[in-house]
């Protein structure tokens, strides 16, 4: 107590005196590990856990689709292809240098949250909307969106409709436990229409029994109602009517206590947007790094600065990704769009400064 009064009094004394207070020492700062321009704060490491861990264990675990053409299905020789594989693949090449390091982990629909709760993956890339319960509730993050879709519904051709709203009273097939199953109910509500929902464990079963069928339509989201018309017998006997009943952002899936990872994630899909942005390819990508000038395509293929140390991330992981994945534009190709057998247009998933303008944007890679 006297020890306090007596540097207590040698303050006042200090302050009476007209010289100020010495201030208390600041806590050392963490390192800045990127140079910052003039006025702009340093930037500093992060550190991510599940990075950690997947380096040590040389390997990506990716949870996926059982079996859904164009975002992830086994090929002739038992290689995953589609969407969601090559989102798996591209963050196995930014983290790990090479896109075959990933482990494929099939996830059921009505638990596909649980295995990236506990914590048996690391990333869940398997055709699943951002809604805010699911993020809000369930102890996972969204970090960025690959797939803007909506709901729509799958009918023979044969029946002539032209609208949804045709179906009332028709048996829909729907699976069980998805966001899908909410959407039908609420759509029928709100129009004062009733329906009889067929509902199975599996978008395989559902397909299954639209085929026989045992329900009129079949209502998924409409990139899946594409990738299950295409495996039928007679895929030009079915036509998706019009009607876009929701919203459905798809994206990878990550845990919420490592914001360090889905910022790897984010940054990983951002890059494959970019590199489309800049005129970017995988054929191109090589001879880019040697010859490009523009500042942006520098800085995002580790030529110039060191960004991807801000992740734990080597300098040139971006241009791995670009590398041995491709830019969005040859996934969406590859996987989607004109060389698959889904032939779906880029819509909402075109670039913000597309002839005809979508959603897709990425940050500036500065």
């Amino acid at each position: 107590m006297i020890r306090r009064l007596a540097v207590v009094s040698l303050s006042l004394l200090a302050t009476a005196c007209g010289q100020p207070t010495p201030a208390p020492e600041p806590k050392a700062a963490l390192p800045a590990t990127a140079a910052a321009p003039s006025g702009q704060p340093s930037y500093r490491a992060a550190v991510s856990e599940t990075l950690i861990a997947v380096r040590e264990r040389g390997v990506l675990r990716c949870g996926v689709h059982p079996g859904l053409p164009g975002f992830a299905l086994k090929d002739a020789r038992t290689e995953w292809r589609g969407f969601d594989v090559d989102t798996c693949r591209a963050v196995a090449a930014a983290t790990l240098g090479d896109k075959t390091k990933v482990a494929f982990v099939v996830v059921g629909g009505a638990d596909r949250f649980g295995p990236i709760q506990r914590g048996e993956i690391d990333i869940l890339a398997r055709n699943t909307s951002a809604t805010f319960a699911r993020s809000a509730g369930l102890g996972v993050s969204f970090p960025v969106i690959t797939y803007h879709d909506g709901q729509g519904f799958l009918v023979a051709r044969a029946l002539g409709m032209n609208s949804a709203e045709e179906l009332g009273g028709a048996r829909i097939c729907v699976q069980a436990g998805t966001v899908s199953e909410g959407n039908l109910a609420d759509y029928f509500r709100t129009r004062g229409m009733t329906y009889r929902p067929v509902v199975t464990k599996t978008e395989a079963e559902a397909r299954a029994a639209y085929e026989a069928e045992r329900c009129d339509a079949f209502t998924a989201d409409i990139s899946a109602l594409a990738a299950s018309r295409s495996v039928m017998r007679n895929p030009g006997a079915h036509v998706i009517l019009p009607d876009v009943v929701s919203k459905e952002p798809l994206g990878p899936v990550v845990r919420q206590d490592d914001p360090v990872w889905a910022e790897i994630v984010r940054s990983t899909v951002n890059a494959t947007l970019l590199a489309e942005e800049l005129g970017v390819t995988s054929r191109t990508v090589e001879q880019a790094r040697e010859t490009a000038t523009d500042p942006e395509t520098r800085r995002l293929l580790g030529v110039e600065g060191d960004l991807g140390k801000l992740l734990g991330l080597s300098p040139d992981w971006a241009y791995q990704v670009i590398r041995q994945v491709g830019a969005y534009h040859e996934i969406f190709r590859r996987d989607l769009g004109e060389d698959s057998a889904l032939r779906l247009e880029r819509g909402l998933n075109a670039q913000w400064n597309a002839p005809k303008p979508g959603l897709m944007y990425a940050v500036p890679m500065r």
